[in-house]
Formats: C-alpha cells, sequence, structure tokens
C-alpha cells in the first residue's frame, strides 16, 4: 500500500517519519516430534509465546524447578563440538540449537519459550526451513515494547586472519565491521571436490534468509562418520536430514537444494550462533572457515569490548530495505 500524500505541495515534499520496529513474539504455541542429530533420541519440542523482553530462552520439561531453565546466550554456550550447546550453572544442557535459533533469527522473533523434553533440538530435515514452517504456523505478533539491535561501531575479529586468504591455507576467522544493514560473506574449502571452495556474500533483510539460507541442509563426510559416532556424535544422521558426501558423490538420491548448498548452510549455522547475542546484529560479518566454536569466540570478542558496538531501537529508517509501510506478517525482519 503506497504512503497517503497530501495534495497540498508543501506536505507532498516531506518526507514520511519513520515507524519504530517493535519486538515479536509468537501468537500461539505449536509443537513439533523429532529425533537428535548427534543424541539420535526421540524428543518433543515445543514454541511458545512469551512477554516482551524475554528473549529466547528454553526450558526442559524433563526437569524441575530453575534447574530446567536456560537463556539461549552466548555466554551460556558449554560446548561447540560439532553443533551449538548451551547449559546452565545446574549441568542441564540442550544442544544442536543452531538451526532453530537461525529460523527464529530469520522470523525476527525476539521473545520465545521453547519447550523440550530432552537435550537435543530435533534435527527435522538437517535446515532451518521445517522451524521457520512452524512459526509461521504460529503466527507472529507485535510487542509493545521497542526492538533493540546490536550495532557494530568498529571492526572486531576472531580468528587468524582479518582478510580473506588463499585456499590451502589453514586459517580460519570470522570478524564484523561497520555497516547499514546485516550481512554475511562466508567462503569455505574442503579437500572432497563434491564441495570444495565455496564463497558467498549476502545481506540477509526482508525475507532473504527465508528464500535464500533456510533450506540448506547439514553436511558430513562418509570417512568421519565411524570417528563421530565412536564419539557419541551423529547417532541420529542419516541421508533424511543432512547431505552426505563420499568425494565426489553427493549419497543422496534427491541431490542437492543449492548448487552452493553447503556455503549457504555455513551462513545458516552462523545466522543461528550469532543470535545468541541476544539480539539481531547491525554489521558486515566476514568468515572463513568459521564455525561453532569460532562463532561464539567472536561474541566473546565482541561483548569484551564496549566500544565496539552499542544498542540501538530499530526503526524502518535504520533497515534498508524496510518500506515505510513494513507489514509485521509477510516481511521478515534484518536476520
Amino acid at each position: 500500500m503506497p504512503d497517503v500524500v497530501n495534495s497540498c505541495e508543501s506536505v507532498s515534499t516531506a518526507r514520511p517519519l519513520s515507524k519504530v520496529v517493535l519486538q515479536k513474539s509468537l501468537k500461539s504455541s505449536i509443537g513439533c516430534t523429532g529425533i537428535g542429530l548427534h543424541s539420535g533420541k526421540k524428543v518433543t519440542m515445543s514454541l511458545n509465546p512469551a512477554a516482551a523482553d524475554t528473549g529466547i530462552v528454553f526450558h526442559r520439561t524433563d526437569l524441575e524447578g530453575d534447574d530446567r531453565v536456560i537463556p539461549a546466550r552466548w555466554d551460556f554456550v558449554v560446548d561447540t563440538r560439532m553443533a551449538t550447546t548451551i547449559g546452565n550453572q545446574s549441568g542441564a544442557c540442550v544442544s544442536t540449537i543452531e538451526h532453530l535459533m537461525a529460523a527464529l533469527a530469520g522470523c525476527g522473533i525476539d521473545n520465545a519459550i521453547i519447550e523440550i523434553d530432552g537435550a537435543e533440538v530435533p534435527v527435522m530435515d538437517g535446515s532451518a526451513a521445517p522451524f521457520i514452517f512452524l512459526v509461521e504456523c504460529a503466527g507472529m505478533i507485535e510487542q509493545h515494547a521497542p526492538r533493540k539491535a546490536i550495532k557494530i561501531e568498529r571492526p572486531v575479529k576472531a580468528g587468524d586472519s582479518d582478510k580473506f586468504i588463499k585456499a590451502g591455507d589453514s586459517d580460519k576467522f570470522i570478524s564484523a565491521t561497520p555497516d547499514d544493514s546485516f550481512s554475511v560473506a562466508f567462503e569455505i574449502d574442503f579437500e572432497d571436490t563434491a564441495v570444495a571452495r565455496q564463497q558467498l556474500s549476502m545481506r540477509l533483510v526482508n525475507g532473504t534468509f527465508k528464500t535464500e539460507i533456510a533450506r540448506a541442509r547439514t553436511f558430513g563426510f562418509v570417512h568421519e562418520v565411524d570417528a563421530l559416532r565412536k564419539a557419541g556424535l551423529a547417532l541420529g544422521g542419516s541421508l533424511d536430514n543432512a547431505v552426505v558426501i563420499s568425494g565426489d558423490t553427493i549419497l543422496n538420491g534427491d541431490g542437492l537444494r543449492y548448487d552452493d548448498e553447503f556455503v549457504r548452510h555455513k551462513i545458516l549455522d552462523c545466522v543461528g550462533d550469532l543470535y545468541l547475542a541476544g539480539a539481531p546484529i547491525i554489521g558486515q560479518i566476514d568468515a572463513l572457515r568459521s564455525g561453532h566454536a569460532l562463532n561464539n569466540l567472536f561474541l566473546t570478542s565482541l561483548f569484551s569490548d564496549d566500544a565496539s558496538w552499542s544498542y540501538v531501537e530499530m526503526s524502518d529508517a535504520s533497515v534498508p530495505g524496510v518500506s515505510h509501510n513494513w507489514d509485521q506478517e509477510s516481511a521478515l525482519a534484518i536476520a
């Protein structure tokens, strides 16, 4: 719907007032059941509305009292081997949260209580798309509180380098620089020819996460399966929830969803891990071979320097690509 403009010339040249972006939660509760990618155990989970300024909080329904409450924040991360795991002081944990967190980020959900009866988020099809489907089925509602973002004020990095380097080197890094939106440039490089070297740069605003990133699935390599399972990992992995690679061959009968599905999934993981900042980030993210451990180290580095970031209230004027008549039901906020 176009802006309504008065026919008076002095008014028609005026710029419309910007609209404050409000926090969002779910309209109703919705649940799902699946298996954990690493545990192989069946788990039931529900996404539930929460009050403004609650953030994303997990509740272990198989536990009692305060022991079951685990905030989804960077400072509650307790393990980053093959997935991101959060835990509280009582030892309660929830692992493999990154795909769900990415979906919540992409949908602009600020506040939700995630009830789960086990220690791992169900893997679903290995992407964030099923979780976005759940959010859309539950619906979203604006709340009476402004949405805040973390604005990058000066460069921050974690890792071995501050720029992209030639393939074949062993450096890894993730960095952020000031920008007026949230964008991610990611590069991966694997020996397996089916993956090899892939690069992608994308500005994640106005639904781009849903259309370009959300369906990218997690992936693994046949030659790593035995070692992972001996370590108690990937026990629930299959061709139904992961892309499986053997040399130059994709073992999944339906092939890839994108030609560069692997780097897109790494961006998905990065979006989910960075949403543990507790708010969306406004800045340019550059990453080379980064993973869960380095993503969390980046947030630790970011919040250790108060001069490198600031909280800002979001408005449509502060988010490029969001129109004055922003539609909360169809337009996804900054990822």
